[in-house]
């Protein structure tokens, strides 16, 4: 008889997002306000898309990825 193995549920998009601007923000040795400065998105608005607080528009993702130098998809990386 064959066991099922359980899979342990994917993260959320907004998760992944979360994690992965923390992340980047860590490798450039940037706080919130440096990446706040560099992307043009009010830094409030930056901890609350870490806190998975907030919904983010294309638009805003991709200032986002151009700050820290990386493709879009970067920012949903599993």
């Amino acid at each position: 008889m064959s066991r099922t193995a359980h899979k342990p549920p994917r993260p959320t998009a907004r998760a992944l997002l979360a994690e992965n601007l923390r992340r980047l923000r860590a490798e450039n040795d940037w706080s919130q306000y440096d990446l706040a400065q560099r992307s043009g998105v009010d830094r409030s608005f930056i901890a609350h898309v870490e806190r998975q607080a907030r919904n983010v528009s294309v638009d805003v993702l991709e200032r986002l990825a151009i700050a820290l130098q990386v493709p879009i998809g970067e920012l949903f990386a599993e």
